[in-house]
């Protein structure tokens, strides 16, 4: 494993790379690192390795050098997050219980994760999830939107799971990838072919897997699905949060990211939040066990993409939409919002800023 060091204004930040794959981050301070409790895990996306989160997680270290524990997550690197959903979530699920066994003392879990890595992670945790220690809750139905579950996820306290751009209800449906332009015949094609370019992964993402005769694994992850408990994990922490591109991002669309329906997405103006320039808007959507209206002619969605949806509404949402219209780099607006190298600190720090403001300890 390899170390290295990198000053900040609140102190030193210490990287290990390890030889499984991954990277740690924590305070360059025995004391701070030691005290540290709440275990970060970082997810990239397709094509992705552990870099493209090294602005996130210095920044979470930098910020709360005490509390945090990041781990940069690399087992489903580059050509790897071609294998599916399913592959990688079991890779990471084995990759957070190693980071567990090596750091001692951990108590509490939070994910954030980019892109198609939103998906894995939503994977993983189904895997991770275990009932409580101390009592014991009764298994909530599919139907059902409390949010009162206790489980935890790899025997440890669950508290914030955060995608970034990510793909809830897949990337078939009109406009759900922006560089399709709409185009139904385009998108037809794409669903047909899609698998010669991004195989197993890309078949996932267009609802076209049908593995021994099953719904696609995207329609069996809005429930607990045999030793898969997705539904209860996802509904143990204590928030979830979409963060949104509104426009420019030629990957994933706004209303697939933000588990909306057309329309649902809010009119939204230039932000006046010095702090927080890129982000536009903030909506805190309640858990509801039914379609919260009719499905209308223009909202794009299938049958299949709906049934998505009101899953994962029975669950309550935080949902941050953002815009880089007026950057420099809106084109690049998928990587911009997780701050992918360099030369876009300027552009999406102040995303990464709010991300952490609001990161429940």
């Amino acid at each position: 494993m390899e170390g290295v060091e990198a000053g900040g204004k609140n102190g030193v930040v210490c990287s290990m790379g390890e030889h499984d794959g991954g990277e740690d981050v924590f305070a360059g301070e025995e004391s701070d690192a030691s005290a540290a409790d709440h275990l970060v895990v970082l997810v990239h996306g397709i094509l992705g390795s552990s870099s493209d989160w090294k602005y996130g997680a210095e920044q979470f270290v930098k910020m709360l050098p005490d509390k945090v524990f990041v781990h940069c997550s690399e087992r489903n690197m580059a050509i790897l997050t071609l294998d599916g959903v399913d592959v990688m979530g079991e890779r990471l699920a084995e990759e957070v219980l190693e980071v567990i066994k090596r750091k001692r003392g951990l108590k509490k879990i939070s994910f954030v994760a980019h892109s198609v890595g939103g998906l894995v992670a939503r994977f993983a945790i189904g895997k991770l999830y275990g009932p409580s220690k101390v009592g014991s809750t009764e298994q909530l139905s599919t139907n059902e939107c409390k949010e009162e579950s206790k489980g935890l996820i790899a025997d440890l306290e669950p508290v914030n799971f955060i995608t970034v751009a990510t793909p809830h209800l897949g990337s078939r449906g009109n406009k759900q990838v922006p560089f399709l332009f709409g185009v139904s015949a385009f998108e037809k094609v794409a669903g047909l072919v899609i698998h010669l370019i991004f195989r197993r992964t890309g078949r996932h993402l267009f609802l076209t897997d049908d593995d021994e005769g099953k719904p696609p694994l995207l329609r069996r992850m809005i429930e607990d699905d045999g030793e898969y408990h997705f539904m209860s994990a996802l509904r143990s922490f204590r928030r979830r949060v979409a963060y949104s591109n509104v426009g420019y991002d030629h990957i994933v669309g706004w209303r697939t990211s933000s588990i909306r329906r057309t329309s649902e997405l809010p009119e939204w103006e230039d932000s006046v939040d010095e702090k927080y320039p890129h982000v536009v808007y903030e909506e805190h959507c309640k858990a509801c066990d039914v379609p919260c209206e009719s499905p209308k002619e223009d909202d794009g969605l299938d049958k299949l993409e709906e049934e998505l949806l009101n899953g994962l509404s029975r669950l309550s949402w935080e949902k941050v939409d953002v815009s880089f219209h007026s950057s420099r780099l809106r084109f690049a607006a998928h990587s911009v919002i997780q701050v992918k190298d360099q030369n876009m600190h300027s552009e999406g720090a102040d995303v990464v800023q709010h991300l952490i403001d609001h990161f429940l300890l």
